[in-house]
Parts: C-alpha cells; structure tokens; sequence
C-alpha cells in the first residue's frame, strides 16, 4: 500500500463520529466572535475524555485524563477476559505491533486495553491476561466503574450503530482509536489490520518529526 493509499485510508477512518466531533471543535474555536477562546485540546478534552478514575492490571489507581492520554500518544482498544470473539486475534496482533514499534512503547506511545465487563474482570483477572499474553512495558490493561466506562466507551466512539448489535459485549468493536493528545490528531483503524500497516499508521499521527516507516 503506498504513502498516499494510507493517508487516505487515515482520512477516511477520521471520519468517524469521534473525529467528526473534533473538526465541530476546531470550528467552533476558529469562530472570530467567540469572546472567551478556548483551545481545540481542551475544548477535545471536556468533550471526550473524562478524568474518570480507573485500575490498572496492577492495581493501580489512574484518571483517564491526567494519568492515561495527556502528553502521550496512545492506541486504545476495548477487550474481556473470557471473550470468544475477536479479543483474542487483536491482542495477538497488538502484540506484533508493539515489537514494530520497540522502546517507544512505554516511552512515548502507550497501550491501553479497557475491559468491556468490568464487572467480570478484575485487576487481578487482567493481570493474568496480561501475563499470558506477554504484554510488555507500556501496555496497560485498565477496568472501572460498569458505568462509567460505558459513558467512555460511547465518549471514545467504540458505539456500533446498531444498538442490539451494540448491546452485544461479545460482538463489541474492533477497532483501534490512536491519538497524539498534545497535538490534537487523533484516527481509528481496524485492530486486525496487518500488524506493519498499524503500526505505520499510529506513527502518522506522531507529527513531521520522526520517520513513518517501521521494520
């Protein structure tokens, strides 16, 4: 797939409501009679990520904002423990994308893997996905409040539109979203995709710095 073909394929995953939401903030922000200006990151930030508080597989205590997405780039995803579906295959090919992306991960790219049943899956019970998965540094699996995280999970655009379909936690979605939180880019592409592509794409929204190609 060429330079070209993968941007436009960005572009297009871009156009998700979640995405669509962000341009509606970069609008409103450019609005010349708007007395009080308010930056496109924070007026994202009050529209979609919630600084609720969440446990990482190790126990941890984090806030969603502060602690999980401010200053990183990230790739989220939603999974459970006891899935049947299509957890298992994103989780292995994650794993692929993580060895693409070497150290950064757990430097300045950062995993998050969010339970869909927090209910069923504990910190404990993450931990030993995790382990058995070989997670390695930088990939934090992450449960909470059974309502809360629904209000995150629609927040962050992981809706089917198809509300039975949505009702479904066996047939959640499979997607990925991934985000440069201080640079305000932000894009989805399917977790199953080719492990190389996804890793290439994540790294489209690292800004003109560094290169885009991954071994």
């Amino acid at each position: 797939m060429t330079n070209k073909k993968r941007r436009d394929l960005l572009k297009m995953m871009a156009a998700a409501p979640f995405a669509g939401g962000l341009m509606m903030a970069f609008a409103q922000d450019s609005k010349p009679t708007q007395k009080v200006r308010t930056t496109a990151r924070e007026k994202i930030r009050l529209r979609y990520f919630p600084n609720f508080v969440l446990t990482t597989h190790e126990g941890q205590k984090v806030r969603f904002y502060d602690d999980v997405v401010k200053d990183k780039i990230v790739v989220i995803n939603w999974m459970y423990v006891k899935c049947a579906g299509v957890c298992m295959p994103i989780t292995m090919n994650l794993m692929k994308v993580q060895k693409l992306l070497g150290d950064r991960v757990g430097r300045d790219i950062f995993f998050y893997s969010i339970t869909v049943k927090p209910e069923e899956d504990t910190p404990k019970a993450l931990k030993r996905y995790a382990k058995m998965h070989k997670a390695g540094p930088g990939w934090t699996f992450l449960t909470g409040d059974p309502k809360e995280l629904e209000v995150l999970r629609r927040k962050l655009g992981f809706v089917d539109p198809n509300p039975q379909v949505d009702a479904d936690k066996a047939r959640h979605t499979g997607m990925l979203r991934f985000g440069n939180e201080p640079l305000t880019m932000w894009a989805a592409c399917p977790a199953q995709a080719n492990a190389k592509y996804v890793a290439q794409t994540i790294l489209f929204v690292d800004g003109p710095k560094t290169p885009k190609k991954v071994i």
